[in-house]
Parts: C-alpha cells; structure tokens; sequence
C-alpha cells in the first residue's frame, strides 16, 4: 500500500513497515502480522488510517515461537506464531488478508534456516589440483636435471664444436645451461595436462546426458525425467557413504489409507502382508458405496460387514464412525453441491474424516460454534463447545459437542498408551489390545478412540475454569494442560483405528540395496518421533533384530551427554573418551578427521530436535558424531531446517566420507545446498527443493539406480581416463627424457613436430574418450545384483595418490621400453637391399609409431562398442595416412621447410623388422598389466573379479533369492500421527478460517496465469488403488 492506494510491487522493494494484500493461494513474500476483520470496507479504512507499534523478537531461526507487541491507539496486543505469516507460507481458506511487514530479506525466518550457496567440486577435482601441483615441480625436477647434464656436456665436449659452431660473445656453459632448462620446459611441457580439465569436462557432460536419457528413471504418472543440473559432480556420485532424506514426501507419498479397525471388540478390516506392503486379494470385491451419495469415489475398503453394521444401526460403530466426524481440526470446502475437499494438518486425519464419511457420516462444514453432519442421509448440527487441542506432550486430542437432544459429550482420540491410563475402570481394553498388536505387527498407524459423557453442573464448572486458564499470560499452556486434565478422565474405550502410512513405491527394497552397497542412511525429518519412527520400520531401516535401538530426547545438556556416552559404551565397551581423531594439514588448511570405531552388531538412534540442538554445540557435537557414526540407522525427529544442514555439515566436515541430501521441500533446500551431492525430488511441495539440488528425479526408488548403476559407472569411467591421460602424456614426455642424454642435452625433439602437435588433439584423443563415455564393467542388472561392487568408490581404490605414483612408475617403465628398444634395433641396421636406416628421421618415425600403438592397444577396455572400435581404429588410420601423407614428395616440394621427413614413412614401414620392433614394444609394454592383472585375480581377487567372472560366464544374472518378509511384533503400537506443530483448535474456534461471502468484486490484483495463481489446496483422501494389470 503507497499513498494510501494498492499498488503491484516486487518482492525486492517491500520494506519493513509497508502493508500487503495478499489474496487466495498467493505466497508471502516476507514475515508480516496478518490482519484481519469482519468486513473488508471497514478493514480497509482502518488499515488505511492506522497509526501503532510494533515490538518483537530480533530475527532468528526459530519457526515455532515468536514473540511481540502490537501497540495501537493506546492498547497493546499480543503477538506470536498463530498471528504471524511467515516467508514462504500459501494464503488458504480466505479470500485475501491485509499484512504488515515485520522481517523482510534475509531478516525473515526462511532466510535464517537457509544455507550458503557453495561452489561444490569433487574429491578428484581437489586430488587434481593437488597432483598438477606436484607435475609442475616434477617437469621443473626434470628440466633441472637435463640442463645440469647440458652445463656439464657443454663443459666437456662443447669445445670440440667450437670450430665450426663458434659460440656468441659471452656465452658459456652456464648461459647454455640456462637456456636450456627453459628450452625443455616447452619440450616437456606435454607432461602438464593442459587438456585435462577440458577433457573431463566433455565426459561429465556425456555421463549427465546418459542420466537425463535414461527411461528406467523416468516417472509415467507425473512425466517427470531424471535430470543432472549439474555437470561437475557425475563420478561423486559412485562414492556416497551418508545419506541424509527427509521423510514427508521423500520417502513417503504423503497420502494415507483407512485399512483396519476395532471397534467394541471386533476387528474390522482385511490384509495379507505380502512384499512389505497391503495386499487384497482379487477375490474380495470392494464395498460398495454407492448407497452414499456424498461417498468419496476413490475410497476403497474390502470388509462388508463394516457397513452391514452401520446400516443395521449398531450404536458402538455409529459412535465410532461419530467420533471420526467430529473429532478433528480439518477444514471442509464445497466448491460444488456435493463435491468435497477436506484440508488437514496431517494426512491421518484427512484419511479418518474421510473414512467416516464414506460410511455415512459424513463431514459438512464448520463454524467456530458448530460442526455440520450429514449421519446417515440425515443433516445434524453439533454445538461445539470446546476444542482440547493436541501438543506433543498431551499426544491426544478431545472436543466437546452438545448434540441436537442436548447431550453433552466429549469424544477423544490419541496414542492407545495415553488413552488407556485415562480409561474407566469398567472399560474393557484386553481385546482391543491383542488387536492393537496386530495392526501394529502390520505396520499401520495406530489410535485408539474413547469418549465420555458430561453432566451439566460440572462442565459449566470446568467451563469458568477453562476460560480464566485461556485469558492468562503467564504459563498459559501449562494452566490449559491442567485444565485438560480434570476432564479427560474416567472414559469409555470405543475402538481403535489403524491407517497406513502409504510409502513410495519401491521405498523398503532401495534401502535394503543401499544398506548393502554400505551406504548409511540418516532420516532428518520435522515430524513427531512416533511418525518417524513408525516410517523407520516400514522402510527396514528399523528392525526388531537389531541389538538396540536408543532414544534420545533428554531436556538438559549434561543429560543429552550422558545418554550418548552412555549409548556408544553399550555399542563399544572399549572406546575411549577421546574420539581417534586423525589430524592432517593440506595446502595450508587443518582438517580433523574422526576415524570409524569397530562395532559388534547393529544398532539405531533416534534423537528430538531439543536433544539435537545441545548435542549440536561445540563441546559435545564430536560425541554425537561418534554415537551416530556406530549405528546402523540414524533418525532425528523434530529438527529445523537449519539443523538438518548442521548434521550435514558435522559429518562432512569430520568424517572422510561424501555425503547426499535427498529432500522435496523448502526445508530440505539448506540440507541440500550443504551436502556433498544434493538431490531433489520434484513432489507435491513445490519445485524450491529442485532447484537447489544438484540431480533431480520424482521417485525415492531411482536413487539406487543413480548411485549403483550411474554413479559407479561415472567413477570408474572418470578413473579410467585419468589413469589413462597420465600415463599416455607421462609416456610421452619420459622418451624425450631419455633422448636428451642421446643428443648432447640440445633440447632436440625425439619426434617430428607434427606428431607432437596431432598427438594429444587427434591421434590419442578420441580412443579414451570412447573408453571413458561407454566402458562398463558389468551391466546395470548386475550392478543391483551385486551392490558390494559399490565399496571400491567410497575407499578411493580406483584413483588416488598412490594409484598415481603406480602410473608414473609404469609410464616410466614403458618409455624406456619404448625408447630404447627401438634405439637398440636402429643403430647400424640396413634395409634389404643394403642401404642404411639408422638416421635420425627414420628413428624418429618408428618411436612415435611404437608409442601411438602400444597407448592405443593397452587401453584397459571392458565392454566394446562399435563406436570404441571406430574411435581406436579410426585414429591408428589416421595416423597411418596422415604420415604417409606429410612425409610425401608432394608435400615436401609445397612446403619444403614444413615437412623435412620426405620419403621417411615409406623407406621404414616396408621392413619386417620395423614392424617386429613395434610388435616386441606393444608387447613389453602391455604385459605387467596383463601379468598383474592375472597374478591379483589368481591369488587376491576382488568383488569386482569375482562377479566379472560370472559376467562373462552368465548373460543374465540369476534371480534374487525369494524373500517373504518376517511379521514384525512390536510392542511399539502408538503412531499418533498429527503433525509436529500444534494443532488447528485455536483457528477452529476463532472463526478466523471462514471465508467472508462476497458475491462480486473486482480483483485489485487479477491472477495471471501462472503456477502459483493455478494452484488448488491440497486435499487429503483416503485412497486405496489396486494393482493394475499390465
């Protein structure tokens, strides 16, 4: 608002203090103090003569709590959370609000819990740094030397030149010396991979197109393909050791599904276990809703005599389907008759307003005052006279309603534990308890459901005790939960509800295969700890065979301390107190390293968000990585957005390992920026996570596919080539080494100029780049058979400091194969008909061809393609007619002083024994390879030998043996499941969610088409798809 009108502006121009409309589905751009007020014409006079202060909090990270002022025309208003809007957050459930502007840019909350844009490269990236580094002083080592040779050549033998090579004024050998050691700098500059980085460039190009081409990732339903949004980080991805994933929306599909009940002792509901997730099978039809007019369509449930109970007036399962309806904080919306919407601060509760819904008693609509019903095909209005809200240590929830006869009641669900203790001692709960361990045997969610009649006298007395605990300042939520207290109590158990947690296809079989490939996986996740733990046993992440399972959730610093310490002394007796740190210093920068403990069996640990957040601090955050690092299976509930990228952070920066961050949402964007790989997943949260991450995809399941097939292959493939372009360039430049004590130490080149300039950019080129884009070592079938084969990635075993000192010594063995054995076989030789061959050119000729042949046939190729045989074949022909070419009488004649080796190429490569020297050096060369090779596979063979020689022995790899999962019996039964934050109670009773119904009026700010103005809000039903055929 400017000049007391509306005016369209950017984000980047609102102030602090500015006023915003905001309208329907649109997003806030800052955090502001939302108003609001009955009509809009008296709303907009006020806002637009309003004169008051504000008071608050500095800005800070914390999205559950603010605290403030509001001070206008003498009175003073509170603030906190329910009346703030923060960055980020979609306007729902009103048509448009007036906000004052409170934090803007960096100020507000989101930016708070956002991390640093960080420039992230590979370990091989910084590994070559480090290694170019040490080849400038290697080629500086390597000048030093030939130059002292040239001072001391010059000093013995240069005299006897002197006569007809007379020397300049004032040179000397040490002038000579000088000059030489800068004229073989550029001789043996080939030694400095100039080409490398540009080289490596194209392949992690080629390796993201493969990801982006790849169908077996592409997601049908949503037609979304995988995408690399990065070309730099391709072969990091086959050494992932951490992954860090949200839970909502990453790991599940944040849809959930009425599957069973108890209801007055009898168990409602059918499921077989079958591949860790609900089967029905085919022969049971579904019921039949048709009756229902108002029935969601896409609500499925397979046990008839359900309904039969409903429709026969049973009392027990119409009050307990009364309970689902009422009982509940969602909000309704009717854009047309009929047509419902339920929005829900947690799927559980849409999926039960859903169910009762569908089973006749059906969800309305809602004032602050009342709750619309439509039981049976009979409209019924309840008088709602209290909402006692769920918080994470009530862990239930109640209201309670004045029916149309008058009846008072109170109808409560929540964790079974919670209930039971709050149970009349005539309610009986022994069968409902044996069913409880059923549903949570299955995995489903669990909630059991009571209720209690009220007399009169006594709610009107608990009412005036309710209202002075609700109008304190001080220590309100703990006078509420008191209040609560006295009410719910003495309560009648009606039943028990049981809903599953839909999990992505394919979620439990990708951990397992990850879990194999040793790749740990942490769960950082905002939800309750039963929710993430209940997620925990879904996915196998959690089992009920693991020695233990440790929970953090201390309250005070010295207690979160000792229940880490105490959990590694269970995990590992003999640690000590000290963690093993391995210090080390590279290029100036210290880094402390805390090294793997050995641990005897497998463990979890679960830690809240408030434990974290001591166990976070500089003191005790080495603790923590130590405790964490020995479990299997780490899950940290309750966390912010800032956490999640502390834990990354913590464990990238003290263990040497790489880590990934998986996530959908805008708060998983710090966690992903943060990690080592990040990765996004393009769900129903919107796109921020997408955007920010370095690969995207729409499914859990295909980051398997990512790490074992695609990023294994990247490694290898990238070390493959790096190994390759040294050893090729360091053959190279050692044969002018060597020479140089042949020549006189005159800087003398060992090949002709043309070669030394086609020899990096064409003849050697295009062969390892075909190695590098299409070389496998088994196929992608074998590469989920074997997920071992993923370890060598995660130690550096293909690539490392010593795998270059092995490359060097090898490229200096093969350049004195390479150099001398043709030298030997030159010197004095003849032709066939008696005429010398022993020049310099011809000697010339037949190193650089035994080179190009014995780099080209020693290339260490698994799998063969056409274009790898076109691409080695090809380039050995040009080579060949490029030689012939240049060393021609025509081009001699045109260009006399540019190509000097006429008639070399067709005097030498017409002997047998010119081609017997080429054949003994490719042999020399390649055989320590070869020899190696089979010594190791015979006497020390590795995993990849190992299935390499079932590769070859077996096309196909042989089906997984068959496994039917264990039923898992937990005594873990609660999976109250409402969300982290408290709950809607206070909104509900407000009024503040009722839109105003205006007829017509013109839009201030017309929507335009764009995702934000086409969204809808997101509805939560209860849906059951059946398998479909193929």
């Amino acid at each position: 608002m400017v000049s007391n009108r509306l005016k369209s502006e950017k984000w980047m121009n609102v102030q602090v203090g500015d006023i915003v409309k905001l309208e329907n589905n649109e997003h806030a751009c800052c955090l502001q103090h939302f108003i609001y007020n009955i009509t809009r014409v008296s709303l907009l006079n006020t806002v637009l003569y309003i004169s008051g202060e504000v008071r608050c909090e500095p800005p800070n990270n914390r999205l559950d709590k603010f605290t403030g002022t509001l001070t206008v025309r003498g009175e003073t208003f509170a603030l906190d959370n329910e009346r703030i809007l923060l960055r980020g957050c979609t306007l729902r459930n009103t048509e448009w609000c007036f906000g004052l502007v409170v934090f803007g840019g960096p100020d507000t909350k989101l930016m708070q819990n956002s991390g640093k844009s960080i420039f992230k490269r590979t370990s091989i990236d910084r590994l070559m740094n480090v290694l170019v580094i040490f080849i400038f002083g290697f080629l500086a080592f390597l000048c030093t030397i030939l130059s002292i040779g040239n001072a001391i050549w010059e000093y013995q033998e240069g005299n006897s030149f002197i006569t007809f090579l007379p020397r300049a004024d004032g040179a000397n050998a040490s002038l000579s010396a000088f000059l030489t050691f800068w004229s073989y700098v550029i001789i043996l500059n080939t030694v400095v991979p100039i080409s490398l980085y540009v080289s490596v460039e194209i392949l992690r190009l080629g390796n993201s197109y493969f990801i982006d081409w790849d169908c077996k990732m592409y997601h049908v339903k949503s037609n979304t393909p995988a995408q690399a949004r990065t070309t730099t980080l391709n072969e990091e991805l086959g050494q992932i050791k951490y992954i860090f994933s949200d839970k909502t929306g990453t790991l599940t599909q944040n849809i959930m599904t009425f599957n069973r009940c108890s209801i007055n002792g009898k168990s409602y509901g059918k499921s077989s276990k079958k591949l860790n997730c609900f089967y029905v099978p085919q022969k049971t039809e579904k019921v039949d809703f048709s009756w229902n007019s108002l029935a969601d369509p896409k609500f499925c449930f397979h046990d008839h005599k359900l309904v039969e109970a409903v429709k026969s007036g049973s009392p027990e399962v119409q009050a307990f389907f009364r309970l689902l309806a009422l009982c509940h904080t969602v909000m309704p919306e009717e854009k047309t008759e009929g047509e419902l919407f339920y929005q829900a601060q947690s799927p559980d509760e849409g999926a039960l307003v859903t169910a009762a819904r569908n089973f006749g008693f059906v969800f309305r609509s809602r004032t602050p005052e009342t709750i619309s019903l439509v039981e049976m095909g009979m409209p019924t209005t309840y008088k709602l006279l209290a909402v006692l809200d769920f918080n994470n240590v009530r862990k239930r929830m109640s209201v309670i309603v004045r029916s149309p006869e008058g009846k008072l009641t109170l109808y409560c669900k929540g964790a079974d534990t919670i209930i039971y203790e709050r149970l009349h001692p005539s309610s009986s709960k022994l069968i409902t308890t044996e069913h409880l361990n059923e549903y949570a045997g299955e995995g489903l969610r669990t909630l059991a459901l009571a209720y209690k009649d009220l007399d009169e006298d006594e709610f009107e007395k608990w009412k005036e005790r309710h209202h002075e605990a609700s109008t304190t300042v001080e220590d309100r939520e703990a006078k509420l939960d008191t209040i609560y207290e006295e009410i719910e109590k003495d309560l009648l158990l009606l039943g028990a509800s049981a809903v599953e947690d839909k999990l992505q296809d394919g979620v439990p079989q990708t951990i397992e295969q990850l879990a194999k490939a040793d790749i740990k996986i942490w769960v950082l996740t905002g939800d309750k700890q039963e929710t993430a733990e209940n997620i925990g046993y879904s996915c196998n992440m959690l089992r009920e065979e693991m020695k233990e399972i440790f929970i953090v959730a201390a309250n005070t610093a010295e207690e979160v301390r000792e229940e880490l310490v105490n959990a590694r002394k269970k995990m590992s007796p003999e640690s000590g107190d000290e963690p093993p740190i391995e210090k080390s210093r590279l290029l100036g920068k210290k880094s402390q390293v805390v090294e793997d403990e050995k641990v005897d069996g497998e463990y979890g640990l679960v830690i809240n968000g408030h434990s974290l957040a001591f166990a976070l601090q500089k003191d005790m955050h080495l603790e923590l990585l130590r405790t964490a690092c020995m479990c299997q299976t780490v899950i940290c509930c309750r966390v912010t957005p800032l956490q999640k990228a502390q834990v990354v952070e913590l464990v990238k920066k003290h263990k040497k390992a790489v880590t990934l961050a998986i996530g959908d949402g805008a708060n998983d964007v710090s966690m992903i920026k943060t990690a080592h790989i990040g990765v996004g997943i393009s769900g129903q949260e919107g796109m921020q996570a997408v955007l920010s991450s370095d690969f995207s995809f729409a499914q859990f399941r295909y980051l398997q596919r990512l790490l074992l097939v695609h990023g294994r292959w990247s490694y290898l493939r990238m070390c493959k080539f790096l190994r390759y372009f040294f050893y090729k360039n360091f053959t190279f430049t050692f044969v002018h080494f060597w020479y140089g004590f042949f020549c006189g130490f005159s800087a003398q080149t060992v090949y002709d100029e043309w070669f030394i300039t086609l020899y990096n950019l064409v003849y050697a080129a295009l062969p390892v780049i075909g190695l590098s884009l299409f070389d496998q070592d088994v196929n992608d079938r074998w590469s989920f058979q074997y997920p071992q084969l993923y370890a060598p990635g995660q130690l550096n075993q293909y690539f490392s400091k010593m795998a270059f000192a092995r490359i060097l010594l090898h490229s200096c063995y093969s350049s004195l194969v390479l150099f001398f054995i043709p030298w030997a076989a030159m010197c004095d030789t003849v032709r066939d008909d008696g005429k010398e061959i022993a020049d310099y050119q011809s000697f010339a000729l037949l190193a650089q061809t035994c080179l190009l042949i014995a780099v080209s046939l020693g290339l260490d190729t698994y799998y063969w393609t056409a274009v790898n045989q076109f691409f080695l074949w090809g380039s050995l022909s040009v080579y060949f007619a490029v030689t012939f070419t240049m060393y021609s009488n025509g081009m001699y004649l045109i260009f006399t002083s540019s190509f000097p080796f006429i008639g070399t190429a067709r005097n030498s490569l017409n002997q047998p024994n010119v081609w017997l020297t080429i054949f003994l050096t490719t042999i020399l060369c390649i055989l320590p390879v070869v020899a190696k090779r089979f010594l190791f596979i015979q006497l020390k063979p590795t995993i990849n030998d190992k299935v390499g020689s079932n590769f070859v022995a077996k096309a196909v790899p042989p089906p997984p043996p068959r496994k039917f999962p264990r039923r898992r019996i937990s005594t873990r039964r609660s999976g109250y499941a409402f969300s982290h934050a408290r709950g809607y109670g206070d909104l509900v009773t407000s009024g503040r969610f009722l839109r105003i119904p205006v007829k017509s009026r013109p839009a201030l700010f017309p929507h335009t088409d764009t995702p934000v103005a086409d969204s809808t809000p997101q509805t939560y039903r209860t849906i059951f798809e059946e398998a479909q055929s193929p």
